[in-house]
């Protein structure tokens, strides 16, 4: 049976890692430090390792690259306490075949060991080089540890990875993480928003045109795909291309060539394609609006963001990083109280982590005390809380709407209608709903009276007319 080498300075772990690998039939020595583990090594002993990071005497970090050298096809599991996107990727780096964070799941670990003695790893060079240690990814949650795990896998791989997610979950930083520490790093990274750029104009934004393609243009321009050549591009938002340019992604993506917009001369490419939606994309296949074909060439890798308030727990770490960031721009420095780092782990981040990096940024820029209570932060998200009640097509909610005119309704009828009949009961209701439905719609809107009005479906002077009569305060500066 395969041998196992075990070396972590915690002796808990190491009784339940030897008892557990033991069960499963295989031979197992345990050590408390680094350099029993590599002596071990270095003598050609043990057909695979589990590791902790920090031990006693060394950084296996440290040691990684050592063993490496010497048992190049040596399977090297590592774990660690200090979940981190960076440690996962320098894992990766130095060459371990996986990362689990601890605490870790023991069937996980056994399935892991069982995978790496199937399939030993082939050894590549591998150059170290002095990374950025700044965290692109935030969080500890187990959503996020998977996260992590699979952008150290696909760093290595030139494979189109699919990212799928609400907005402001951070589908362009993974996008970013995948470049910054993969095969391409040295190259560009391009994005492109499909859904803020003119339908008409895509192409020629993605593969440029020549002098005359089209009027206004009146010099040839590279496109993405050419500023992109060995590096990465980012398609955002990719279900908002229309089916022109599906057909061309669809040929860069299968000959690796594409022709400018008025141009003949095909021209090679050389790109990594990372893409990224809100959209669920087999919707708009049954539609007709978006290429099966396409689809399954671009979702090789697919790969879901989850949302904020599936890891609830990452918020505190969230917000003391982008706090962090805000006095690293010249703002006072601020810390969260218990009570404040409570109270946003407890809301639903409908706008994701964009939401909580607005919040922190207003909290540093708005208020002059040092220390944020969980008042500062309640008042802050009361005063967003309204845009909850609009959905993203621009229409009120109806179901909240009709549930508090149903109530008031129903409470006039009961108050009055044992006495005498209520006069114009059409007109009373009215009355009584319409000034906390304008305010709502002004206040979610920020006090912009040409949005509001589309959320109301009034025409613009009708609003106004209507917050002259009813005397509504509404925000100053836009609208």
């Amino acid at each position: 049976m395969p041998e196992i080498l075990i070396a972590d300075d915690d002796a808990a772990i190491r009784t339940v890692l030897s008892q557990a690998l033991s069960r499963e039939g295989y031979d197992v020595r345990v050590t408390s430090n680094a350099a029993t583990l590599w002596r071990w090594t270095a003598a050609g002993e043990g057909d695979l390792v589990v590791t902790d990071v920090i031990m006693p005497d060394e950084n296996i970090f440290d040691l990684l690259p050592r063993m490496k050298r010497v048992r190049p096809d040596l399977p090297i599991i590592v774990m660690s306490a200090q979940n981190t996107f960076m440690t996962a990727i320098t894992a990766t780096e130095k060459g371990a075949y996986d990362y689990l964070p601890k605490p870790f799941d023991l069937k996980e670990l056994i399935g892991t060991v069982e995978r790496a003695l199937a399939q030993p790893i082939v050894s590549e060079n591998q150059a170290e080089t002095n990374q950025d240690t700044s965290m692109p990814l935030v969080g500890r949650s187990p959503a996020m540890q998977e996260i992590y795990r699979v952008i150290a896998r696909m760093t290595q791989t030139d494979l189109t990875v699919m990212i799928n997610g609400e907005s402001g979950t951070g589908k362009e930083l993974v996008a970013k993480a995948l470049h910054q520490f993969g095969k391409r790093k040295s190259g560009p990274f391009v994005a492109i928003n499909m859904a803020a750029i003119p339908r008409e104009l895509i192409e020629s934004e993605l593969f440029g045109h020549e002098k005359g393609a089209f009027t206004g243009a009146n010099s040839r321009s590279a496109g993405r795909f050419e500023q992109a050549n060995g590096g990465t591009l980012f398609l955002d938002e990719i279900g908002d291309m229309p089916m022109e340019a599906q057909t061309r992604l669809l040929r860069v993506l299968q000959e690796g060539e594409y022709t400018t917009v008025g141009g003949r001369t095909p021209i090679s490419t050389d790109v990594r394609i990372v893409a990224a939606t809100h959209q669920d994309l087999s919707v708009l296949i049954d539609k007709g609006q978006f290429r099966e074909d396409l689809y399954y060439r671009l979702n090789v890798v697919p790969w879901r963001l989850p949302p904020l308030r599936e890891r609830g727990q990452d918020v505190p770490d969230l917000a003391r990083h982008f706090l962090e960031q805000a006095e690293a721009r010249g703002l006072p420095r601020k810390v969260f109280e218990k009570s404040a780092l409570d109270r946003m782990k407890q809301y639903s981040w409908p706008g994701n982590v964009r939401e909580l990096e607005n919040l922190v940024q207003r909290l540093s820029a708005l208020y002059p005390q040092e220390r944020i209570t969980d008042e500062l932060v309640e008042g802050e998200l009361a005063a967003a809380r309204p845009a909850e009640t609009v959905h993203a097509s621009g229409m009120v909610s109806g179901e909240q709407l009709q549930a508090s005119v149903s109530a008031f309704t129903a409470q006039l009828l009961e108050e009055n209608l044992s006495d005498e009949p209520i006069e114009n009961l059409y007109s009373t209701v009215l009355k009584e709903i319409e000034e906390p439905l304008i305010n709502v719609a002004l206040r979610a809107t920020r006090g912009n009276q040409i949005q509001a009005a589309k959320v109301l479906g009034l025409n613009r002077n009708t609003l106004r007319k209507k917050i002259r009569e009813l005397d509504l305060e509404i925000l100053r500066g836009v609208g």
